[in-house]
């Protein structure tokens, strides 16, 4: 594949191979932000890829007083899955765990439609009975009693089916430092675009992998074309002058936001150049089998 040469960094004609997920949407809420965080924080814990955790999940923004249901400090949270009955579970789940017991939490549905998710509707029974139905402004929620006043929970949320999973970019750069400045500055670029997450830690996977492996009970392994300690040892994809590589995954409720979020992406790297930051910009694809979304990295330049 012939690349493409942007402020002196080598883009690939290449594309990220996306494919559909379940999401959902949903706002916690705190008695200040701090609190509202440390909810979200938590229930978006180990949920990095479904292969391994059941979901997608992560931040999508902060929101202040004056954006929230109950006008407090609040946290936008989007949970992605491969089935409705996964999502499901692993939003009630979190939610009860992670929200229910943080002190002074609320939590209030961010998203609309006809398909729903239930959040209070199961939440409620851990009020054993006290639990209370309370309709406002054409909306349904539960109060369940804790100790330290009520849990204020929306009854239900909407679901699309129209998500995206998988979005990605691969940065490649001469050694661990620069290419970890470029995927920062990338990051930060792309956490600005509503709508999308940015699962891995930091919103940066190290250990990019293939479909498969040598050994029958792995789904996926290690992505060795991209290893460069395996050059030399495997059919690589890697330049002489790349020593490391660095992914951003990119999960969002639409197929724009994605590719909104990878635009910003691609232009911050660009702007850093290959002395500073990243040499390279290429995607990860499986020749268009895996999945029906295929974003383009020319289609997407500055």
């Amino acid at each position: 594949m012939r690349p493409m040469i942007r402020n002196g960094v080598r883009i690939d004609d290449s594309f990220a191979e996306a494919f559909p997920m379940r999401g959902t949407a949903i706002i916690i809420t705190g008695p200040n932000q701090r609190w509202a965080k440390q909810a979200a924080t938590t229930m978006t814990g180990f949920a990095t890829s479904v292969i391994g955790c059941g979901a997608e999940a992560g931040i999508d923004r902060e929101l202040p007083k004056k954006k929230t249901p109950d006008g407090r400090p609040g946290v936008r949270v989007l949970l992605f899955s491969m089935s409705s009955d996964t999502l499901q579970t692993q939003l009630v789940t979190r939610i009860g765990q992670c929200v229910l017991t943080s002190p002074g939490s609320a939590c209030f549905a961010d998203l609309d439609g006809p398909d729903r998710l239930s959040i209070g509707d199961s939440i409620r029974y851990f009020g054993d009975g006290w639990q209370v139905s309370k309709k406002f402004g054409g909306r349904h929620f539960w109060r369940v009693p804790v100790m330290d006043g009520e849990f204020l929970c929306e009854a239900t949320v909407g679901l699309t089916k129209n998500a995206v999973g998988g979005g990605n970019l691969l940065l490649m750069g001469a050694d661990w430092k620069s290419t970890m400045r470029a995927a920062e500055l990338a990051v930060e670029a792309m956490n600005e675009v509503e709508g999308v997450i940015l699962p891995f830690p930091g919103g940066i996977v190290r250990s990019g992998s293939k479909v498969g492996s040598k050994y029958k009970t792995m789904m996926a392994s290690t992505n060795d074309a991209y290893c460069p300690t395996l050059r030399g040892a495997v059919a690589t994809s890697l330049d002489e002058d790349v020593g490391c590589v660095l992914e951003i995954v990119i999960d969002g409720l639409t197929e724009k936001a994605v590719a909104d979020a990878m635009r910003v992406g691609i232009a911050a790297i660009v702007k850093l150049g290959p002395e500073n930051g990243a040499s390279r910009i290429g995607a990860g694809n499986y020749g268009g089998k895996l999945g029906p979304f295929h974003f383009h990295l020319k289609d997407l330049l500055p």
